[in-house]
């Protein structure tokens, strides 16, 4: 670990970052082997750039090619939307800082990962970690100053990218009959519902 200042060396949290999950998930990746991982004398994890982004690159082409297509899709709506979008016109977005509708572009770009994920066969930890994003969810907006109802919106209006993303990718994707496509599209719905409902769940905690 004799480079372990470099900008080649990453602790936990930032490796996370590049990657899109939370840092318990590459946690528990790192405990079990799947990604590899170096100690420093202080027994802290390190992760180097170049490993981190070799492991992406081979579980992406794991990904079916719907679903990368919808995230493709999502991010181009997000893109344009952020500037020309139905929430320029609401007020309490207005007033949002510049850092905290970053901090809701990335809990969106982690939601966006994990969406990958769930559509892949057998990756049993999206569940937890969409139930991390929904309190991520309620403590930004919590945070910024949101009503609930405000920041159920603000996911809400996120979501829509994902659900529009896959009505316009499931008719060129390859599914052999609508049934197919329907799966895919309940899957999402599955994820991103168990989303909202830690998020809804962590703000009733908050107030009790």
């Amino acid at each position: 670990m004799a480079t372990e200042t470099s900008t080649d060396w990453m602790n936990l949290g930032q490796a996370a970052a590049l990657l899109g999950v939370h840092p318990s998930t590459l946690r528990n990746w790192a405990d079990r082997g799947d990604i590899p991982a170096h100690r420093t004398p202080g027994r802290h994890r390190r992760f180097h750039r170049s490993e981190v982004e070799a492991w992406a690159a081979s579980r992406r082409e794991e990904y079916p090619a719907a679903g990368q297509l919808i995230v493709e899709s999502a991010l181009g709506r997000a893109r344009f939307q952020a500037v020309e979008g139905a929430l320029r016109d609401t007020a309490w977005y207005q007033h949002l800082t510049e850092a905290r509708k970053a901090e809701f572009r990335e809990a969106g770009r982690r939601l966006l990962h994990l969406v990958l994920r769930h559509l892949r066969a057998g990756d049993g930890e999206v569940n937890a970690e969409a139930e991390q994003i929904g309190l991520e969810y309620e403590r930004l907006g919590r945070s910024a100053g949101l009503s609930l109802s405000e920041t159920v919106e603000m996911f809400l209006f996120f979501r829509d990218f994902l659900t529009d993303a896959a009505l316009d990718v499931v008719p060129t994707s390859g599914f052999r009959g609508s049934r197919e496509g329907a799966a895919l599209q309940r899957k999402i719905s599955d994820l991103t519902n168990r989303v909202l409902l830690a998020l809804i769940g962590s703000s009733e905690s908050a107030r009790a």
